[in-house]
């Protein structure tokens, strides 16, 4: 399988920016939400995504109910963030991440395991 790659400075899009309370609310949500909606990692590159993206919702930028906990340590390849959060592309973004977030979650919590032999 082919990895989903990004660049950092496509994250935030230009002329955007961050409210000067938003490392403020990110601690806060991280302290409350620390593991990722999907894989349910705690350590790595650990992000706070905006639910409704902030550049088109300002109103909500500091909003924790906007807020999720998503995860970039490509484990098995993957970047949760980016495929779950911004199905893909960070140009895009994901309004059904939350109830995504979930559905994956379970499928990758009850997978089935490896057949022994089979790679």
């Amino acid at each position: 399988m082919k990895r989903i790659s990004h660049k950092q400075s496509e994250k935030v899009p230009k002329g955007a920016k961050r409210s000067n309370h938003w490392s403020t609310v990110r601690k806060a949500h991280l302290k409350k939400h620390p593991a990722c909606a999907v894989c349910e990692a705690t350590t790595g590159h650990i992000e706070v995504h905006h639910i409704h993206p902030f550049h088109s919702h300002p109103e909500l930028e500091l909003d924790p109910s906007n807020l999720i906990t998503l995860c970039e340590n490509l484990k098995d390849g993957v970047s949760c963030h980016l495929l779950i959060g911004h199905l893909g592309s960070f140009k895009s973004f994901n309004p059904d991440v939350v109830m995504d977030s979930k559905k994956w979650r379970e499928k990758i919590f009850t997978r089935p395991k490896n057949v022994k032999g089979a790679t």
